[in-house]
């Protein structure tokens, strides 16, 4: 794979620079799809708020403040060294998702989003083709206004993300529960990811509750059981006892504790 990072926290910071009106969403989109057809399309935007309030500005402040850009670009580097063999051209960037003070976005909606499903964003994941009004295949690294600037946050969002558009490559798209702890597990193992982490006796209740749902593909179970009961409260969904991430905690816990991420969750 070869990847192109491309820094768009000085883009999103000049952009809240602007009144917080209609001639900032018309720059926004023209942000995203220039009429320049020499300029990048910059398709990552598409997950920001363009009318975030001024705690988004000072996250970015934040993140400018530690190089978030240059940290992303070394993540991107060595992610890359490792997927030499697999095929497709991507460029890579940062966005913030506003999942604080935004009003339409719920985070774990989007997570599920961002960790499951296909979208226009990036070429198929078994395909080195793209749709024909894309000119680049994307892939974001996701950062949110509800947590602070920190270097491993943004590494781990940036090589997660690498990471997940190269498994899904190799294995396609997670249709069930047992396939998703498989790919999140894997990818967060690979990653470095030090969470989320639940003790062992959760752990063990963890994998008991899921059991019966491991082969659903109904997004909403899979929600409840990748997240939690706290997340499905914001969603109205069903509570199972479950901790907050739960499923993520144990696909992770099972990752570093086998050989194979594939078999920590057998047929």
């Amino acid at each position: 794979m070869n990847f192109e990072y491309v820094p768009l926290i000085p883009v999103m910071r000049e952009l809240y620079r602007l009144p917080r009106n209609m001639a900032r969403f018309r720059t926004y989109l023209r942000t995203i799809f220039p009429n320049d057809e020499s300029r990048d399309q910059l398709l990552p935007l598409l997950a920001m708020n363009p009318m975030a309030k001024d705690h988004v500005m000072h996250l970015l402040d934040a993140l400018l403040a530690i190089d978030a850009d240059g940290i992303g670009a070394r993540a991107t580097a060595e992610a890359a060294a490792e997927l030499a063999d697999i095929p497709g051209d991507f460029k890579v960037g940062i966005v913030i998702a506003d999942d604080w003070l935004g009003g339409w976005t719920n985070r774990y909606a989007d997570e599920f989003t961002f960790r499951f499903c296909y979208d226009h964003v990036r070429a198929h994941p078994n395909s080195t083709k793209r749709p024909r009004w894309l000119k680049d295949c994307w892939i974001t690294g996701v950062l949110w206004s509800s947590e602070p600037a920190n270097e491993d946050a943004v590494r781990q969002a940036v090589k997660t993300a690498v990471y997940r558009t190269a498994y899904r490559h190799q294995h396609g798209l997670a249709q069930c529960l047992r396939e998703m702890l498989a790919q999140e597990g894997y990818i967060m193992s690979r990653a470095g990811c030090t969470g989320p982490v639940l003790d062992a006796d959760d752990i063990a209740y963890t994998r008991e509750v899921l059991a019966p749902f491991l082969d659903s593909q109904d997004m909403r179970t899979c929600m409840e059981c990748l997240f939690g009961d706290a997340a499905g409260q914001t969603l109205g969904f069903t509570p199972r006892g479950l901790s907050p991430w739960a499923g993520l905690a144990l696909a992770l816990n099972d990752a570093r504790n086998s050989s194979s991420t594939l078999r920590a969750f057998p047929n």
